[in-house]
């Protein structure tokens, strides 16, 4: 008689430097697009968690904001994030790209201290020659002495299948801890406004992206259509007219591609509303922290 089965189930931390395209790895293993992606470094500001669940098995992603040494009171927020889900990862994806150095050890220091099993990922291998990425493969073998090392090709999906099989052999048997048809833990206005987030990292240059946050006001959802009030907030007076732009173009702009990319998420029609306001310093605030999610009460 054949023995039963075993299902799996666990959480997987990925992490890494900022820009090593970590959010577009977890967007390509859950298979929806959960995590924002822009060309610019610390888009990515909280645990955002992706869930993948089977019949034997249910993984759940946590892809967390690029390690950094803080700056300020988000910075530390932004690290929190990263710690907790390395204290409850059962695997550790850490991902690297085939350009990185690690002159810092920051990130080597949080990884030496989690006790899961390490996975390295070696991302953007299209873009070097066979050579370098055998080269990359040693150092990191040395650097962590990790359980497996994977080269990978995020943006094209190359080799990205096969982590699952490797994050399937660390996995502990376990009960599934979400329902399977649930796909993250965060409610749909956390993605409108990473969704309108990611539009202002694109449209906007140097500091304004930074020093934006955005809050979704109003949520109002029929049959056919839904209804989205949203307040994009900025730290300085000076900055709300480069965010609107004369005659309101920019923040239009904004707006246009904010609603085009809702509606393909949400798969609705909608109406998008945004203003802008300034709150002075939110990043080192304790009290709008809190407001916007980042710190608890």
């Amino acid at each position: 008689m054949s023995e039963e089965k075993k299902h799996k189930a666990g959480f997987v931390s990925i992490v890494g430097k900022p820009n090593v395209g970590k959010s577009t790895l977890m967007n390509e293993l859950v298979g929806e697009r959960l995590s924002i992606i822009t060309s610019k470094a610390q888009t990515t500001r909280h645990r955002i968690m992706g869930i993948m669940s089977s019949e034997d098995y249910q993984i759940v992603y946590s892809d967390t904001p690029g390690i950094i040494n803080p700056k300020y009171e988000l910075h530390e927020s932004m690290m929190d994030f990263v710690d907790n889900s390395l204290n409850d990862a059962d695997v550790v994806l850490f991902v690297t790209d085939i350009f990185e150095t690690f002159k810092e050890k920051d990130a080597l220091i949080k990884l030496e201290k989690t006790k899961a099993p390490i996975i390295v990922i070696i991302n953007k291998i299209d873009q070097a020659k066979q050579d370098d990425v055998l080269k990359k493969v040693t150092y990191w073998q040395e650097k962590l002495n990790p359980k497996v090392i994977m080269p990978v090709s995020a943006l094209h999906g190359f080799n990205v299948p096969a982590i699952l099989d490797e994050i399937l052999n660390l996995l502990p048997e376990h009960e599934a801890f979400y329902d399977k048809e649930e796909l993250t833990d965060k409610p749909m206005r956390f993605f409108v406004s990473e969704i309108i987030r990611e539009k202002i990292f694109m449209h906007y240059k140097e500091e304004v992206p930074y020093s934006c946050e955005v809050i979704v006001d109003t949520f109002k959802e029929t049959d056919d259509m839904v209804k989205i009030k949203a307040t994009i907030m900025i730290e300085r007076e000076s900055q709300k007219g480069i965010i609107i732009g004369k005659g309101g173009i920019k923040l239009k702009h904004v707006g246009a591609d904010s609603r085009k990319e809702l509606e393909k998420f949400i798969q609705k029609k909608v109406f998008l509303e945004t203003h802008v306001k300034v709150d002075a310093d939110w990043r080192k605030n304790d009290k709008s922290l809190k407001m916007f999610g980042y710190k608890n009460d």
